[in-house]
């Protein structure tokens, strides 16, 4: 038996938005959430009793190891703190600096240049296309956790086809950025009793920011508190007529 018809067979439900994400109400009325990748487990919830209950389950139908609490998983570091869960990436940071030869770098404090505008095609020479495809992968997953770089990744992103000089630096750029924010990351804080379930949205475009097709890119970030829930970076599909269409 798979673990994901186990799940399905103990009464959760798959999320329709994330498939790896499993969800049940238990009988203490409480919700026991599980986060399947491949072979490994997170089980999260209110109570530590549903927990053991589950972990009890699932090892009698499977040979599984208890891990204990959440430390590290898929490259992502999860640190206890008086103030809450930090979330981050730092070491998997410096594993990119490293393999990119760019730990000895000089920092800069933004991740791209103000109203910095990129062209596909020009005059300018071309780089090493996988050796750019490589740096912009490895950027892509440190978004997870850094939605400050979320924009600038994104607008590289759209060059990996035939990348060329201004594309590569605009990338290193990036890098040098993250070399001086490598302690960045995610607090989620245990309490928030002031501003409990309350959810803020902001959205921003750069309105006709590629020069190629004149397309926007928008960008939004949920809040739940003061904590970043979700954030995304996209290019829109059609040509908006005015800065209130594009966002």
């Amino acid at each position: 038996m798979k673990i994901d018809s186990f799940l399905v067979q103990q009464n959760f439900t798959k999320c329709t938005t994330e498939h790896e994400i499993y969800v049940r109400n238990t009988d203490s009325g409480e919700f026991l959430i599980i986060c399947l990748y491949v072979d490994d487990l997170l089980v999260t919830s209110d109570s530590k009793e549903d927990i053991r209950v589950f972990k009890g389950r699932i090892m009698e139908e499977f040979e599984m190891s208890d891990l204990g609490e959440l430390s590290y998983f898929l490259g992502i570091e999860f640190v206890s703190t008086s103030k809450g869960i930090f979330m981050h990436q730092k070491k998997y940071a410096e594993d990119i600096l490293k393999r990119f030869n760019m730990m000895e770098c000089n920092s800069v404090i933004t991740p791209t240049e103000i109203g910095i505008k990129l062209q596909r095609d020009g005059d300018k020479k071309e780089v090493d296309p996988t050796l750019y495809k490589q740096t912009i992968g490895s950027l892509r997953y440190l978004c997870n956790t850094r939605l400050d770089i979320a924009y600038c990744v994104g607008l590289m992103s759209r060059f990996m086809e035939k990348p060329k000089t201004p594309h590569f630096l605009a990338t290193k750029r990036i890098l040098r950025y993250v070399k001086g924010t490598l302690d960045l990351g995610i607090l989620y804080p245990y309490s928030q009793k002031n501003i409990e379930g309350e959810v803020f949205g902001y959205s921003d475009s750069d309105w006709c920011g590629d020069k190629d097709d004149r397309k926007s890119t928008a960008e939004y970030v949920f809040k739940f508190g003061t904590t970043s829930i979700s954030w995304c970076s996209k290019k829109q599909s059609v040509v908006a007529l005015s800065t209130c269409e594009a966002e």
